[in-house]
């Protein structure tokens, strides 16, 4: 039976939840322009520049320990709603810190919004989608972030350049964007947040976790406005009621089922694997890196700019092609690009010199990278841990493997500064390159191919 769903009415869903990733984005990719005038403001060593950088993780670390129950407990929405005050919080209290202490706490406060956003967002989004469709919606989800990214990128340029020639007859005014320029970047956040917030009153309660909590009627009324069909809504309804009839809500012994458990471990193995291949220490050090290639502030900044273009760019391309394509396919192409990429960027620190390449051949693999990176493993992993959990469990599991992911997010927020001094550049992107080869076999041995399936046929798979 083809479907009559109201795709409108469904990407007007999905595009609310996804404003949440561009705050997601905007938060983790602001740092890259702060971390400098931070450090001479308040004298920071280089641990407590590390500290800097990763106290955001941490938060992000507890937000997503907390948000798979937050959102099976309070539903979706009203999660939503929390993390989008926690960004608010964020933003206001950076910019009017009074001390670096301050400063750390509403970094913390931020992290806990990522956490929680970067787990229930996604969810959200699958839980409304229609199965041929969802795979796009939920990559709306990874879009937003990159639009977040090269939003931080381009208002952090664009504030270091007018900053050389503004003056304010406000003292407040002339810290925030000229003398401590780094209270304006992290204070422009503000304004998404507030769009979050008040956005998020426009759409309804997710489907299913309605269904879980046993409020048919209002499900109902939600399935109606997404399909036109009464035989679907009643199809719908009939097959989410029977993944959640073993159990009236989640249970963290259901976890401990065997074929839960095993998809539970493979996500945590493809989200923390993820990070040990090199994206995250593009976006948090890229201007850093960029410098010690022999470029300048500006152009390291401009060039970081180009990074973020890239990067959402590709990723409209894979919101168009992963559901085509699928998802397995997309890792294997991308991330077989992502080693040539990384391979040839070490080649360029170890022997740049000696044979004579220019800043060019670094900024023209760098950008090879992001596109292979952004079409394949940043595009499809929040569509798989959004899907590859069984309804009842999906706020947890999705927390456990959010989890591992921001732990490795933390790790090499932390540990890339001392690998590029003590493993040198070179041997730090040859490891990333290596990193990438358990992750393929993963993904080749271990994860089905889920385009195409409802999330009621996914669950059957890991339960059967």
């Amino acid at each position: 039976m083809k479907s009559q769903a109201n795709t409108g009415y469904v990407a007007f869903l999905s595009l609310v939840a996804a404003i949440g990733g561009i705050l997601f984005g905007y938060d983790t990719a602001v740092i890259s322009g702060t971390i400098t005038g931070v450090a001479t403001q308040f004298s920071l060593d280089s641990m407590q520049q590390g500290w800097f950088v990763g106290c955001a993780l941490v938060g992000s670390i507890g937000g997503v320990a907390v948000a798979g129950m937050l959102s099976d407990r309070f539903g979706r929405k009203l999660t939503m709603l929390l993390s989008a005050v926690l960004f608010t919080v964020s933003a206001i209290g950076c910019a009017v810190c009074a001390d670096f202490t301050q400063l750390v706490i509403y970094r913390i406060v931020g992290g806990v919004g990522i956490g929680v956003v970067s787990i229930v967002s996604p969810m959200y989004i699958s839980e409304v989608a229609m199965a041929r469709w969802r795979g796009t919606l939920v990559s709306l989800y990874q879009l937003a972030i990159t639009i977040g990214f090269l939003a931080a990128y381009l208002v952090n340029f664009q504030i270091l350049k007018a900053a050389e020639t503004a003056h304010y007859a406000s003292q407040w005014m002339q810290t925030i964007w000229v003398t401590e320029l780094w209270r304006g970047m992290f204070g422009a956040e503000t304004l998404p947040a507030l769009l979050f917030f008040l956005v998020i009153f426009f759409i309804p309660e997710s489907p299913r976790w309605l269904i879980l909590r046993r409020r048919e009627e209002r499900a109902r009324s939600v399935l109606q406005r997404i399909y036109r069909s009464e035989e679907e809504v009643e199809r719908e309804t009939s097959e989410v009621r029977a993944s959640v009839r073993e159990a009236s809500k989640a249970d963290w012994r259901a976890l401990l089922e065997p074929g839960i458990r095993r998809a539970v471990a493979i996500g945590s193995f493809i989200a923390i694997l993820g990070q040990f291949m090199g994206v995250n220490a593009v976006l948090y050090y890229g201007p850093a890196i960029f410098e010690d290639a022999g470029l300048s502030s500006s152009d390291s900044l401009f060039s970081q700019v180009l990074v973020g273009a890239v990067n959402m760019l590709t990723t409209v391309l894979a919101l168009a092609i992963i559901d085509r394509v699928g998802r397995k396919q997309l890792v294997y192409w991308g991330v077989s690009g992502m080693i040539l990429s990384l391979l040839c960027i070490g080649t360029y620190f170890m022997w740049g010199a000696a044979w004579g390449l220019s800043p060019t051949f670094l900024l023209v693999f760098f950008l090879f990278y992001v596109f292979c990176c952004a079409v394949s493993i940043s595009a499809v992993i929040f569509v798989l841990l959004s899907e590859m959990y069984p309804t009842r469990v999906r706020g947890l599991a999705m927390s456990i493997a959010g989890l591992a992911l921001w732990v490795g997010t933390y790790l090499i927020g932390q540990l890339t500064p001392w690998m590029l001094e003590t493993l040198t550049p070179a041997g730090t992107f040859f490891f990333f390159a290596a990193m990438c080869v358990p992750y393929m076999l993963i993904m080749w041995r271990a994860v089905p191919e889920t385009t195409g399936r409802s999330l009621e046929e996914i669950e059957k798979y890991w339960t059967k």
